[in-house]
């Protein structure tokens, strides 16, 4: 069964949770796109360990973030069958069911996937990620120097592509 986050809004994805950007203050109006990223853990603190430190805006020219937390496996298939992901963020180390062997699984299954992101605990599993077809890697614990510039490259990458409606 997935975990709720008390603070966060339910939404209509069974199994998830969704928590939409803030509004914009001052009437300031900002060019870039809303974006929906997927962060999968079966660790409910390392899910809030990849929001705070990618943050709700990881660039100027990205963002606002829309962040939809899931805590298994079947919950991502769903989630990005559904379409409307633009990134997904798996944890490598997750249980019973990997971020790595979700990513694989997402490239082979889905024909517009979003671009992916894997978290790994060590750097000789980077093979691993190469293998599972992920877009990047970021370590853990998530660095909040490096991770928001990861996720703005692959957001930016993915805007340049036009998804198919689902």
């Amino acid at each position: 069964m997935s975990e709720r986050r008390r603070d966060l809004p339910d939404t209509e994805i069974p199994g998830c949770l969704t928590s939409a950007p803030a509004a914009t203050t001052l009437g300031a109006v900002s060019d870039a796109a809303p974006a929906t990223v997927l962060v999968y853990s079966s660790r409910p603190d390392v899910r809030a360990a990849v929001r705070t430190a990618v943050g709700r805006r990881p660039a100027a020219d990205v963002g606002p973030l829309t962040w939809v937390e899931c805590a298994t496996g079947e919950d991502v298939v769903d989630t990005v069958d559904g379409g409307g992901v633009d990134l997904c963020i798996l944890d490598g180390e997750a249980q019973p069911t990997g971020g790595l062997a979700l990513a694989r699984q997402l490239t082979v299954e889905v024909a517009d996937r979003p671009a992916l992101c894997v978290l790994i605990a060590r750097q000789p599993d980077r093979w691993l990620a190469h293998w599972s077809r992920a877009d990047a890697t970021l370590p853990l614990p998530v660095d909040p120097l490096t991770a928001p510039a990861v996720v703005a490259d692959l957001l930016r990458d993915r805007a340049g592509r036009r998804p198919v409606s689902r």
